[in-house]
């Protein structure tokens, strides 16, 4: 069977922050689809842009009939030419936005393959197996996969241990361990088993597997609209009708002086004055919100999930693995009176030499680095003993001596004396302080402690001191007592925590922080995290955990990476920012756009309103146009700022609204006046006004 070629979204996810932001196939692409979108079915669902349309068939037509009577028509055809521009580059950026993430949908389609199952006929016999196209798997039917099989579709390992090459998903090389019962039983379609086989449950329908549903939301087919995108749209469409209203009033009103303004300068004014840019720009915000979500490895399930990370204000994460290291660590060697750390050292190297555990590991590389002392190969005739939950001791019997380490009341009670009451101070200090001590004895003789600690990732203090910038509580969850906790919490800088924590714990205390309006989020890989993952606002599951988890959440992250949730919020804060910072703009700039067009409209009727030429352009006509094209353009040099999303930089909201005023709505009031003006020096300059 031939292996599925590939995907890497990894290194897709690192091209597109270094490269690019739109290529030349998609932007041809997006040109055709753009044109597509011009279908009034399709755009009457944006009410801005669709009455932006309306306005150019009506102008159009205007110009034809007047060209066709023999009487003056470029004026008419200019502003026509200019507002079918406006919906042009308003589909244009949707289309663009969709163009990304169907390049992400091309390269997943990629990880899909027409494969051959081995169905099982009767769940208890490997042998006795018929072929099945993947296609034709039903849920709850099992197939036996094997070394150099494709898993046909997403299921739960119900038999058997494998390893499993998943980089057509999560693009990392590394396999992964896959094996029935606890949290690493989900497997998804497309990846790869590399050695060893399972028997795998088929947990996903025909066209509903993971990648399947990975694809509709990337490309924008799933994508519904969120509830700031329809309460923005009914702001549209409410402003639209107001300024559609008003228009409509100054025909009256012109009348009256007997000087009324010609249909296409009436038309011109209303698109300039509805707001275009923000309505155009609207759809593609949201496509690009998600489409950077997918590059990040995290698929959301919608739209609204996105949103609500950006409104997050408690985060709940879990401990180990996510705050911590997961492995306890060796962080130091504690002799007892009369005893140099260095024969503690050695004492702990030798009893370690046959410990395979990440602690024993980490004892060899902590004597090393911290005594030098270079761990020796196993002697021949050694005498291992294991450890075991009964004795809770292990170490090695040698030639000159027997080495010993294990937990604390264990060792002291196989060796049937007292502790120095410095020892046992020394004990209780690394307890209180969350670490774990061993004792470590030589032929029956204590000679201190190791201790071990859940070692706090690089830099986590600093990511939750961004947080609290940002408003957003930090919750610690952890199984371990609550003096371990309190420790942990401390150094890791955390703002609250949950000792020895349960289901019950974790959704008691999601329900009371939402009772009290806040968002909340939460991340978790097992069956147990469920209830938590569906009760919270955001619940990001890992790839790597329980189909119950990953069906629970509202984000699964393909890499499997707990921290990652912090990423998440920014990218929804950032979303969030983003719009609020184009809507701003959007509004603004009509502000200045008043100036260049009204006084143009009416300067014949009423002189006095030249005074309010504070641009001074060369006439009415270039006045008019100007503001148009102005209008039009304006949302072809948003599409890169919608696309990348607005830098975010922890801080609080009112920051953030003092930010955005000042560059967006100080700017969206500025640009056009600079804007305008330069167009009506160029149209002045090619004769065209």
């Amino acid at each position: 069977m031939d292996a599925t070629p590939a995907f890497h979204p990894g290194e897709a996810r690192r091209a597109a922050r270094g490269g690019a932001l739109l290529n030349g196939p998609i932007i041809r692409r997006a040109m055709l689809d753009a044109i597509v979108k011009l279908d009034p079915r399709r755009l009457v669902r944006n009410p801005v842009i669709f009455v932006t349309e309306v306005v150019s068939i009506l102008v159009t037509i205007l110009a034809v009939r007047a060209a066709a009577l023999g009487e003056p028509w470029a004026f008419q055809a200019g502003i026509a030419l200019w507002l079918w521009l406006t919906v042009l580059f308003a589909t244009f950026a949707e289309a663009a936005a969709e163009g990304r993430g169907r390049a992400q949908a091309d390269s997943l389609r990629r990880a899909r393959t027409e494969t051959q199952a081995k169905l099982l006929l009767r769940g208890d016999d490997r042998t006795l197996w018929q072929p099945r196209a993947a296609t034709e798997l039903r849920v709850g039917e099992l197939v036996l996969v094997e070394a150099g099989d494709l898993i046909p579709s997403d299921g739960e390992v119900v038999e058997g241990i494998a390893s499993v090459n998943e980089a057509a998903v999560t693009g990392e090389s590394a396999p992964v361990i896959r094996e029935s019962g606890g949290d690493r039983s989900a497997v998804t379609g497309g990846t790869l088993v590399v050695s060893d086989w399972i028997v795998v449950r088929i947990t996903a329908a025909p066209g509903s597997t993971f990648l399947d549903r990975m694809i509709s939301l990337v490309e924008g087919a799933a994508r519904q609209k969120t509830p700031n995108e329809i309460a923005l749209d009914i702001l549209l469409a409410g402003m639209t009708i107001i300024f559609l209203i008003a228009v409509a009033t100054l025909v009256g009103l012109a009348s009256w002086n007997g000087q009324p303004p010609s249909v296409a300068v009436l038309a011109a004014l209303l698109v300039t004055l509805i707001p275009t840019t923000i309505g155009g720009l609207l759809s593609a915000i949201g496509i690009a919100g998600m489409d950077r979500l997918v590059r990040f490895n995290v698929l959301a399930t919608s739209g609204r999930a996105v949103e609500a990370a950006g409104d997050v204000d408690v985060l709940l994460l879990d401990k180990t693995g996510t705050i911590t290291l997961g492995n306890r660590q060796a962080a130091g060697f504690i002799p007892v009176p009369g005893v140099s750390e260095r024969e503690v050292a050695e004492a702990a190297v030798l009893s370690s030499l046959a410990d395979e555990t990440p602690e024993g590991r980490s004892i060899l590389a902590f004597a090393r680095q911290r005594h030098g002392i270079a761990a020796p190969a196993l002697p021949e005739g050694a005498r291992v003993i294991p450890f075991t939950a009964q004795t809770r001791i292990s170490g090695l019997d040698l030639p000159h001596g027997a080495f010993r380490k294990g937990a604390v009341d264990a060792l002291l009670r196989s060796l049937g004396g007292e502790a120095p009451a410095e020892f046992r101070a020394d004990v209780d200090r690394i307890a209180r302080a969350g670490g774990t001590p061993l004792a470590v004895a030589r032929d029956g003789r204590l000679l201190g402690a190791i201790e071990l600690k859940d070692i706090v990732k690089t830099g986590m203090r600093a990511r939750f001191d961004a947080l609290r910038k940002m408003g957003i509580r930090t919750v610690m969850v952890t199984g371990d007592n609550r003096l371990t906790a309190a420790a942990i919490a401390a150094e890791a800088g955390v703002d609250d925590f949950i000792a020895e924590a349960t289901p019950e714990d974790k959704l008691a205390y999601i329900r009371e922080a939402q009772a009290e309006g806040r968002l909340v989020a939460m991340v978790g890989d097992g069956t147990n995290d469920a209830p938590a993952l569906a009760q919270a606002d955001v619940g990001l599951a890992m790839q790597t955990g329980t189909q119950a988890a990953r069906e629970a959440g509202n984000m699964v992250d393909l890499d499997s990476d707990p921290t990652k949730l912090i990423e998440v919020v920014e990218i929804g804060k950032q979303l969030l920012i983003t719009r609020g910072a184009l809507t701003t703009f959007s509004i603004a700039n009509d502000v200045a756009k008043y100036f260049a067009i009204l006084p143009a409209i009416f300067v014949a009727s009423y002189p006095e309103l030249g005074a309010l030429n504070v641009m001074g352009l060369a006439s009415p006509e270039s006045a008019i146009l100007s503001a148009v094209i102005f209008n039009a353009l304006v949302i072809v040099a948003l599409v890169p700022l919608a696309l990348r999303g607005v830098r975010y930089a922890p801080a609080g909201a009112a920051a953030l609204l003092r930010r955005n005023l000042l560059i967006y709505g100080l700017g969206g009031v500025a640009a056009p006046f600079l804007g305008i003006k330069i167009i009506d020096v160029l149209l002045v300059l090619l004769g065209l006004a």
